[in-house]
């Protein structure tokens, strides 16, 4: 077993393919005539998709067939996989190859924990898929952050004990999520908002090597 396992989100912490999600939500929602903005955008983060329909739709006071809900959530996802489809390695956002690279040279196993049904296809894209020796994403797990599923799943998969993994979040749920697992909680993001992290970074510029370090050997 492993001493230590990281595991990483994807959508705000590897790479940003919030504002895509924005847009396909924001495609859909003018569609359906439901008032949509970037702060309402804010409540999807972490998600799933299924929810983040049903939110918008409990915000039109719609309600739908199955059909019709299935054939939206489809409609969302093509749009958003449109967008995707233009992703390359510059997309990762700032410093995220350089601590995934100190990990990898330190043979420290890595893993990624999404609700996205999409990472795969992302990570893809912009040359990560080396990196982690464990991808859980929303087709593996039943239950959305802040249960803490998809993490324990990827635990697993590192064969390191929960209380040794360290879970880098963008989003209140994922951070909740770590914290039930009783793994060490990583914001990247705003302090006031992600105010139940262990600790807060705005994002991985300010993360320096040696607490990396100090945490792979904790």
């Amino acid at each position: 077993m492993h001493k230590k396992g990281f595991i990483f989100d994807l959508d705000g912490v590897i790479v940003d393919t919030a504002k895509y999600h924005y847009l396909a939500w924001k495609h859909l929602a003018d569609e359906l005539g439901i008032p949509f903005s970037k702060e309402k955008n804010e409540q999807f983060k972490g998600v799933s998709r299924k929810r983040c329909l049903e939110i918008l739709l409990e915000w039109g006071n719609l309600t739908v067939s199955q059909t019709q809900f299935d054939a939206w959530l489809a409609e969302k996802n093509e749009d958003y996989l449109r967008y995707i489809e233009t992703m390359t390695a510059a997309e990762i956002l700032p410093d995220v190859p350089r601590v995934l690279n100190y990990l990898k040279e330190n043979d420290i196993p890595m893993a990624l924990g999404s609700a996205s049904k999409n990472a795969r296809t992302i990570l893809k894209k912009v040359g990560l898929i080396p990196y982690f020796t464990s991808i859980v994403d929303g087709t593996q797990v039943t239950k959305a952050k802040p249960d803490p599923e998809v993490f324990l799943i990827a635990a697993r998969d590192l064969n390191v004990m929960p209380i040794n993994c360290v879970v880098f979040e963008d989003a209140l749920a994922g951070i909740e999520a770590a914290n039930r697992a009783e793994m060490t909680s990583i914001g990247i993001g705003k302090k006031e908002i992600l105010t139940e992290a262990r600790f807060v970074f705005k994002d991985f510029t300010e993360i320096k090597l040696d607490f990396i370090k100090e945490l792979a050997e904790l």
